[in-house]
């Protein structure tokens, strides 16, 4: 048992323990996202402490990671793969920036599967079944209604 993870866990149980009663003198709407969080952080954590304080000690080939990582690719091939996904990432908090949420994700979408999977532009607004067309046109309609419903509440101000 290694103490600096049941320092980690105390803390963590503390922490989760003062949002539950700091959010308890909240209004519904206020508390859920803090109590949503919370309540099963808490009970997760106590369930580690405990698995922690009781379990035996891992030793030898057990406390190793179960993850087999390859060493095939070359580091150069790997370097330019992590500059590429921290190029994406960066772009897409760029265009929400620039251009907003709602019209970013599906720009991005398009941009990413045309660059990194090679599909031709025309399979990328084409589906048998029309399902790329029809996941976005709702945003869309949304979009352009809540901007109609600010022109009319901008008119009836004005009016006043």
């Amino acid at each position: 048992m290694r103490k600096g993870s049941l320092v980690f866990c105390t803390f963590l149980i503390a922490i989760a323990a003062y949002a539950i009663f700091a959010a308890t003198g909240w209004s519904f709407k206020t508390k859920l996202f803090p109590l949503a969080v919370s309540i099963p952080l808490i009970t997760l954590l106590v369930i580690q402490l405990l698995l922690m304080i009781g379990g035996k000690e891992q030793t030898g080939e057990s406390a190793t990671m179960d993850i087999d990582f390859s060493i095939e690719v070359p580091p150069e091939v790997a370097r330019r793969r992590v500059f590429g996904i921290f190029g994406w990432i960066v772009g897409f908090i760029a265009l929400v920036y620039l251009l907003g949420f709602p019209l970013t994700v599906p720009l991005f979408i398009f941009l990413y599967l045309k660059f990194q999977s090679n599909i031709g532009w025309l399979s990328l607004f084409t589906d048998p079944e029309g399902r790329m067309n029809g996941l976005f046109k709702p945003s869309m309609r949304s979009r352009q209604e809540h901007k109609a419903k600010k022109a009319k509440a901008r008119k009836a101000a004005k009016k006043k």
